[in-house]
């Protein structure tokens, strides 16, 4: 049922905020989800009651009522998508598989993996002897749109994962008017521990609205390419 629940709320949003697109709505039901239960624990896998991961549950539970007043949205164009596309080395048969109408109109000029995304994923290479210590760093550039009724100030909010180190510049964004736009980058350092290093680490980002009520939160995982049983 996620799949008519999710599609329904974004008809709702698009019904709200028309001109809204379609990763700016995504971007409000990914920041404003509940990562916590109904007893606000973490959520668990229903056969085993380990604790899930952001591969399990996403941002967590879809809060409508919050969706419709998010703050601040992560937007991307169809272009930014393409960019994105133009840097995973696909074929040019495959490529317009994928992007059908808008190799049309847009082009590979500026090709890039840094897509405008409401969360965080950092990928590491790892031997399956657990021989090799992993060390990553990883830097992600993100801009942030000022959806609230005006002026605001947001202060960052960092949960880090095991292991990791993370640097947000700047800390601190302050926007004059709605529709304001802000730019911030994360820098994601991780130093794995032998065959500790197999397990999800995760975290989360979130912009807290300073005398308001408004916080953006995105997850942040940073987990391996290769694992003991196989491959992503």
């Amino acid at each position: 049922m996620a799949s008519p629940h999710v599609s329904g709320i974004a008809a709702m949003l698009k019904s709200a905020h028309p001109d809204w697109s379609p990763s700016a709505i995504k971007s409000a039901i990914t920041t404003t989800a509940n990562p916590l239960d109904n007893t606000q624990k973490r959520m668990t896998v229903a056969t085993t009651n380990e604790p899930t991961t952001p591969y399990g549950t996403g941002s967590g539970l879809i809060d409508p009522n919050r969706a419709l007043d998010p703050g601040l949205i992560y937007d991307a164009t169809p272009q930014d998508y393409v960019n994105l596309l133009c840097s995973m080395n696909f074929t040019e048969d495959e490529f317009k598989t994928i992007a059908r109408s808008a190799i049309n109109h847009h082009n590979c000029s500026n090709p890039s993996d840094d897509l405008n995304y409401p969360s965080f994923t950092a990928l590491y290479e790892f031997d399956r002897d657990g021989n090799n210590y992993p060390l990553l760093v990883k830097k992600f550039t993100r801009t942030v749109t000022n959806v609230g009724s005006g002026a605001a100030r947001y202060r960052a909010l960092v949960k880090v994962p095991k292991n990791t180190s993370i640097s947000v510049s700047p800390q601190v964004l302050t926007f004059g008017k709605k529709y304001e736009k802000k730019r911030y980058t994360l820098t994601i350092r991780y130093r794995g521990e032998g065959r500790e290093s197999y397990v999800f680490n995760y975290g989360s980002i979130t912009w807290a609205e300073q005398n308001g009520k408004h916080t953006v939160r995105s997850p942040i995982s940073v987990s391996p390419i290769i694992l003991p049983w196989g491959e992503f």
